[in-house]
């Protein structure tokens, strides 16, 4: 019988612990104290040849500053972010971007940006010299200002 009872004993109190660890966990997981994501660096990466150089989302949109390294100028440029549901950006009244040139696009997101935290993929199309057109494909991933 009192084996029993100690058993018991020790049960209920290693189980009250492990409840109380259960519940502070959870605590710090639902105010966000555990959430990996917000201690992540923000990142614009792009393929070979183009370099994101600075970038900064808000709620209307994504502005990013695009440098050209392909080594050709890039005709008929156009920049899509916001999983599809964006408008078509590009540099007002200029669609060429000049070997070593930088310049600034501005997309706008339909609907507008809610979240805190924006991740999506960056949709570049472009016609080369020759003629031929190409698609490339990089990624954006950043605090929501």
């Amino acid at each position: 019988m009192k084996k029993a009872q100690a058993a018991m004993e020790f049960l209920m109190t290693y189980g009250w612990a492990i409840l109380v660890v259960l519940l502070a966990i959870a605590a710090l997981a639902y105010f966000g104290v555990l959430n990996p994501g917000k201690y992540l660096p923000s990142s614009c990466t792009l393929p070979p040849g183009l370099g994101c150089t600075d970038f900064k989302v808000d709620a209307d949109g994504v502005t990013l500053v695009i440098q050209n390294g392909m080594g050709q100028d890039l005709k008929n440029m156009s920049i899509s972010v916001c999983g599809g549901l964006a408008e078509e950006g590009s540099t007002p009244g200029d669609v060429t971007l000049t070997d070593g040139e930088e310049d600034t696009f501005v997309i706008t997101c339909i609907p507008p940006i809610t979240d805190s935290k924006f991740k999506e993929d960056i949709t570049i199309t472009y016609t080369s010299e020759s003629g031929l057109d190409h698609t490339m494909t990089g990624s954006i991933s950043t605090q929501v200002e």
